[in-house]
């Protein structure tokens, strides 16, 4: 049957969809033998022989899940013109190839979704309002109610207004404390405290900037949450395969994220 390249090539665990139609447009997709630039031209597995930048296109064996804990100074992409360390360097020894699901800026650490089923990359990427992501967050000084309240309103950025963001000081939340010592959060004080941070969208550096923008620039920052899935005893540069329950929770919540924002 024939579907859509930029399907087929997320299936196959090449690159999410979005990358995928960037391939077609730059005319890196043969069918064939013959270039492809239109984004709605469709392929058959069994029939045609599908090139991407000069790779046979084939089905992934396996789809794989993973939750790993990016380390602060390494780049949440697979390669960098820079010359900095990405995740692909964490990734070498594994079966398959898999590939990150979002960004997670080079300062900051935490939580990224790894994954070959590039069908449901597209899903989580589109299902933000479903997705929620949690951070804790330490900032320079002790910022009031009236300004943390500002921030969780909304405020503009870039001349576009925030939405409404969860946040609250780091003892009174749900966390318990074997939680935040897992997540590296050994100690805090009245002066110099962490918060946790739940944002329902992910714009470039947010949180750094909604912080930067009431006075109070962020020192740390990690990433403990995506949707359901915990970092747990995750600890820098580890990483962990998701339960069935866990995947099947992802899916729900990605295809529920994806009909809210129609």
């Amino acid at each position: 049957m024939q579907e859509r390249l930029q399907k087929l090539i997320s299936q196959a665990g090449l690159a999410s969809r979005r990358k995928a139609e960037e391939m077609i447009a730059a005319g890196q997709v043969l069918v064939n033998g013959q270039p492809v630039t239109e984004l709605g031209s469709k392929a058959d597995w069994t029939q045609d022989r599908i090139t991407v930048a000069g790779r046979p296109l084939r089905p992934a064996r396996a789809q794989h899940y993973l939750l790993f804990y990016k380390p602060k100074g390494v780049v949440s992409t697979m390669s960098d013109p820079e010359g900095r360390p990405t995740v692909a360097e964490y990734l070498r020894k594994l079966p398959e190839r898999l590939y990150p699901v979002g960004r997670l800026d080079f300062h900051s650490e935490g939580l990224l979704l790894l994954t070959n089923d590039g069908e449901l990359a597209n899903q989580v990427m589109r299902a933000s309002t479903a997705l929620p992501k949690t951070y804790w967050v330490k900032v320079a000084g002790r910022p009031n109610e009236e300004q943390l309240e500002r921030l969780r309103r909304g405020v503009y950025l870039d001349r576009r207004k925030t939405a409404p963001a969860q946040i609250r000081w780091l003892a009174q939340s749900a966390a318990s404390g074997r939680d935040r010592q897992r997540a590296g959060v050994y100690r805090t004080s009245s002066d110099n405290p962490w918060l946790e941070v739940v944002l329902i969208e992910g714009r470039y550096h947010q949180i750094r900037k909604m912080f930067q923008s009431i006075g109070h620039p962020v020192e740390k920052l990690k990433r403990v949450g995506i949707g359901k899935l915990r970092i747990g005893n995750l600890k820098s540069g580890g990483m962990r395969a998701l339960t069935p329950a866990e995947v099947g929770q992802l899916r729900v919540a990605a295809r529920s994220g994806q009909r809210t924002a129609r």
